[in-house]
């Protein structure tokens, strides 16, 4: 025995990680089952915060859940980012679909994805929120190596 402490995950450390996302409900929104693991840099806000500090302290081959808060994940949701627009004044060439995604201007040379969260004869409504804003979100995750 040497007497040195296994390394643990801290922030600056790239790993890769395999996870299971479920909403409050347990059904899945997201999984990296099938897929190559997630490779991130810890700290770097290439995750979720509440996925980000989750990792921390954690060795090769451990575990751990976590039930992310709205705060902590993609935001709370804002009512704001919701509109009604006549359906007459979208393009006919973007296919409107319950659940698809557009790409709308908003100013100069910026655009936002926005989804078709309600559609009737004359109103499309477009939500502006991440698809997971405003929900609890609970993750397995599994440390696998440092990268």
């Amino acid at each position: 025995m040497s007497g040195q402490k296994e390394r643990v995950v801290a922030a600056g450390d790239q790993i890769r990680v395999n996870y299971v996302g479920r909403f409050e409900n347990g059904s899945m929104f997201d999984s990296s089952e099938g897929r190559e693991p997630l490779e991130f840099t810890v700290g770097a806000e290439q995750v979720i915060p509440g996925f980000d500090q989750a990792v921390v302290g954690l060795k090769p081959g451990e575990s751990c859940k976590v039930v992310v808060a709205p705060e902590e994940g993609y935001g709370v949701h804002v009512p704001e980012m919701v509109a009604k627009v006549e359906r007459h004044l979208i393009p006919e060439s973007e296919k409107l679909v319950l659940g698809s995604m557009l790409e709308v201007s908003v100013g100069d040379d910026q655009t936002l994805e926005v989804q078709v969260v309600e559609l009737t004869d004359d109103v499309v409504v477009l939500d502006g929120n991440h698809p997971l804003a405003g929900k609890e979100l609970h993750f397995e995750i599994e440390m696998l190596e440092f990268a």
